[in-house]
């Protein structure tokens, strides 16, 4: 039940916010089972963003835990 809570917060929080790439950006795609495919990129400062916000997480700890929690992402 935690692992699907989640995912549908990441979810819930895509929709909030449109996705911006800037040069030098990054990004890969990521989806589960229970979510729409949404995009995770690499900001220049190495942290993860989700929909062009920042998550103040560095890049593969941020992808290391949605693939954890089940979510799939690759280019």
């Amino acid at each position: 039940m935690k692992k699907y809570s989640i995912i549908t917060a990441i979810a819930c929080s895509l929709s909030l916010f449109s996705c911006k790439k800037d040069d030098g950006v990054s990004c890969t795609t990521c989806s589960s089972p229970e979510t729409a495919s949404f995009q995770v990129c690499e900001e220049n400062d190495g942290n993860a963003s989700v929909n062009g916000q920042n998550t103040g997480t560095p890049y593969d700890t941020y992808i290391s835990g949605l693939e954890q929690a089940g979510a799939s992402c690759g280019n």
